[in-house]
């Protein structure tokens, strides 16, 4: 192992410049070199790669996004763009590949390494928090913290105006990111995939506060929740509206809606997704120099684990409905 690439794929995630500043140095520390892959796979195919040294990563651990940019690549989903990928990491003598992303990223690597043998090591960055083979992703944490924010200066205006909220939280297939704000934020009410509560019993919840004379409410929703409402409501339209809908009909209170959406990608990452991505990135590195490839290394019971991609890729990473039951009962 002589040459080692890195790159970013798919959503950006707080604490990805951290990862790749720690693979960097990693990497110089055992006196390999890197190349930086700009644009993800799409930069991959084109060959828009950048020598990297210790001074290129000076100064981007407390960015978010990341310097190396990301974009979705149609081409690398063929078997022919993963081909001219390959031949680009082989004409510039690249042993093996970091890289940083969620599943579809993971995916993408994975195929790269069946078809052309080329050994990458992942390493999980999406604030989704959606992989298995990690109690947590790197971005995870400053999304979390980013939602709670919002909750806390919503509140406000909440309650000034006596008005009901809902907010509308990233998460298509999992609830992560809604239970864990949710619980940190004090919302009264959460709706997620995982969870088939229905909108008429929130409403009968949030008529029981009014009652007790607590005039305004914060329901937060994940961007995936189905519910019983959907079917009267325009499938292209985020879930907040309708529920918005159904809970001032059903209780005549004034109701507004916050789409945070890619507010949550954004921001400078919080300790703990550095301390984490620092972790992560510096770990990658040596799984490659021992000969390792087609796995993810992630944080299991507070351990760096290396764990087969497929597994990864197969397992549902699930949610702790603990998490959830303990924050209705602290929502009365």
């Amino acid at each position: 192992m002589k040459r080692i690439g890195v790159l970013t794929s798919g959503g950006d995630a707080p604490g990805m410049n951290a990862a790749i500043r720690a693979v960097v140095r990693t990497a110089i520390f055992y006196n390999l070199e890197v190349m930086g892959i700009r644009r993800g796979y799409a930069g991959l195919i084109e060959g828009d790669f950048i020598e990297l040294n210790s001074n290129s990563v000076s100064d981007i651990m407390q960015r978010g996004g990341t310097f190396l940019l990301s974009a979705r690549c149609e081409e690398f989903a063929t078997k022919e763009g993963r081909k001219k990928a390959a031949e680009q990491l082989r004409k510039r003598n690249i042993d093996g590949l970091v890289v940083i992303g969620g599943d579809g990223s993971l995916t993408g690597a994975e195929y790269l390494y069946q078809e052309q043998g080329i050994a990458y090591i992942g390493i999980p960055g999406t604030i989704d928090n959606d992989l298995a083979g990690t109690d947590i992703t790197i971005g995870f944490d400053t999304a979390m913290n980013t939602i709670v924010d919002a909750i806390n200066k919503i509140r406000d205006t909440a309650t000034s105006h006596e008005r009901n909220f809902i907010i509308e939280t990233m998460g298509r297939i999992s609830g992560f990111l809604t239970v864990m704000a949710g619980l940190a934020g004090g919302a009264d009410a959460l709706l997620i995939p995982e969870q088939t509560v229905s909108i008429d019993e929130i409403c009968d919840k949030l008529a029981k506060r009014q009652k007790e004379g607590r005039l305004h409410s914060i329901v937060l929703v994940a961007e995936g929740y189905g519910g019983n409402f959907r079917t009267n409501r325009d499938i292209n339209e985020s879930p907040a509206y309708g529920i918005a809908r159904r809970i001032a009909e059903l209780t005549g209170q004034e109701t507004r809606v916050i789409i945070l959406g890619h507010l949550q990608r954004g921001g400078s990452p919080t300790v703990m997704d550095r301390i984490l991505a620092s972790k992560l990135g510096a770990k990658a590195v040596k799984l490659l120099m021992e000969g390792q490839a087609s796995k993810m290394v992630g944080l299991v019971g507070n351990k760096l684990e290396a764990c087969s991609i497929k597994d990864v890729l197969k397992k549902k990473k699930e949610i702790d409905l603990e998490l959830y039951e303990l924050h209705r009962i602290l929502s009365i």
